[in-house]
């Protein structure tokens, strides 16, 4: 996974409106959690971007997102609900870039895949 360069208004609104309260592993997890949760709104389509050994999505298959996994999937990563093959299924959210979503939560999204793509972790 490459690395993104720095952008200071991303970083500055995940360090004030995500982690900002957070001490360990467990509360940035949570933080992440209800940020998204409060800033996406579902559903939406989505398309899998990137191939993952935990996930049967291929790349350029499109999916429902339903929601937020519950919390308890979401202690490592960011996990969302959707629909795939007449069930469902929760996914990474790197995994997915939105095909329609409102400004928030295109932000929302953009803003996870960047904590990753620089590499943070919980």
């Amino acid at each position: 996974m490459s690395r993104v360069e720095e952008d200071e208004a991303r970083e500055s609104r995940i360090e004030m409106e995500v982690v900002v309260d957070a001490y360990g592993e467990e509360e940035r997890a949570m933080g992440w959690y209800y940020y998204l949760e409060g800033r996406i709104r579902f559903p939406f389509k989505a398309r899998c971007i990137v191939e993952r050994r935990t996930s049967p999505l291929a790349v350029g298959d499109e999916v429902r997102v339903q929601g937020m996994a519950p919390e308890d999937e979401c202690d490592q990563e960011m996990f969302v609900e959707v629909k795939w093959s007449g069930r469902k299924l929760d996914v990474p959210l790197f995994q997915l870039e939105a095909l329609q979503a409102d400004p928030e939560t295109q932000e929302a999204i953009d803003d996870w895949h960047y904590w990753v793509s620089r590499g943070y972790g919980f």
